[in-house]
């Protein structure tokens, strides 16, 4: 499937910041004692750093529970941190009043895993995509409709049926359409092909990547697998159980991870070669841990095989150990001397 897939264009690296993220944190409580005090919490992101450059792509990858999609919740205001800001375009939406929150649902709006469970099956293909621009006079909004459906492979005349009669690539593509109704300049999009069958998958991702290019979008693309990622993206954020571990650019990341976590994120990624290279598989100990009551020292210690001492002490933090390339580790190492190990 990856090889039908067209690489992007590529984005200059100096492009300016469009969303930044500074000391974000969303803590849920689990359950209360004496007088309503809260004893246990579980941690869903804290501490995330991250900035999204205009016009890239940005990959968010990690296991479930790492934090993506509550990430993801924030940057589109459905919820509020426990602390932290997310600047889009240098103000904090969080402080935003009610027309200001409107302003910004024009300009970011998200693409759904599953095309059929965000549809609504009452409504036809028209009343869907063009939930956004209902203000206008009847004429012009089925006129943008029938734009919206050609911008994204679909005949106009499809307007009148509903979703139960589409495939689940035309679904995607009704979302997609929606999601464009309101020209915004920045799209999540929380695995969007990973509910479609595989020979379905690159026409999607080909399609994301059109638009990108046309549109002048910003895509933050939430996946698990790894070699959409290594197609798509430009570069490249790892979370590990609310925090972020490495974030690097794609050729960087894949050619030469530095967190013990990400190095064993890529070993397990199936590798076709000529040349029929060799690569050791990292195999990790047990599962994610609870997210419940951390205690402050590396989230990935328990499962980590280069932990040292400080890190059962002390949380590490983002660092730049190259140009472009920040690790969370207190022993990171080149991938050729942890697959040594």
């Amino acid at each position: 499937m990856m090889s039908a897939v067209r690489q992007p264009t590529e984005r200059p690296r100096a492009a300016e910041p469009l969303v930044e993220i500074k000391g974000l944190t969303k803590l849920y409580p689990m359950d209360t004692g004496w007088l309503g005090k809260k004893r246990s919490w579980l941690s869903a992101l804290e501490d995330v750093d991250l900035t999204v450059r205009r016009g890239e792509i940005l990959a968010l990858v990690g296991e479930s529970g790492s934090g993506k999609s509550t990430l993801a919740r924030l940057l589109i205001k459905l919820i509020e941190p426990t602390r932290g800001e997310i600047r889009y375009e240098g103000e904090n939406i969080f402080g935003l009043s009610r027309a200001q929150v409107r302003g910004l649902r024009r300009k970011v709006q998200i693409v759904f895993q599953d095309p059929y469970s965000s549809l609504n099956p009452r409504h036809n293909v028209g009343q869907i995509v063009s939930e956004g621009i209902n203000g206008l006079a009847p004429v012009f909004r089925r006129r943008r409709t029938n734009e919206l459906l050609e911008l994204v492979g679909l005949s106009p005349n499809i307007i009148d049926r509903y979703p139960h009669e589409f495939s689940g690539g035309q679904r995607q593509r009704i979302c997609i359409a929606r999601a464009l109704a309101v020209n915004p300049e920045f799209l999540i999009l929380d695995e969007p092909v990973s509910a479609l069958d595989v020979s379905v998958q690159s026409k999607i991702l080909n399609l994301l990547a059109d638009l990108r290019d046309e549109l002048q979008l910003t895509y933050v693309l939430i996946s698990h697998d790894l070699g959409v990622v290594r197609h798509v993206a430009d570069r490249v954020a790892v979370m590990y159980l609310g925090h972020m571990v490495e974030v690097a650019p794609k050729q960087l990341l894949f050619s030469n991870p530095r967190h013990p976590y990400t190095q064993a994120l890529l070993s397990a990624v199936p590798m076709i070669s000529s040349k029929r290279e060799k690569r050791s598989r990292i195999m990790l100990a047990g599962e994610i841990p609870t997210a419940i009551n951390i205690p402050a020292r590396c989230r990935f210690a328990t499962r980590c095989f280069r932990a040292i001492d400080v890190c059962w002490n002390e949380v590490p933090r983002l660092k730049e150990v190259e140009r472009e390339h920040v690790v969370a580790c207190f022993n990171h190492a080149p991938v050729a001397e942890a697959l040594t190990r």
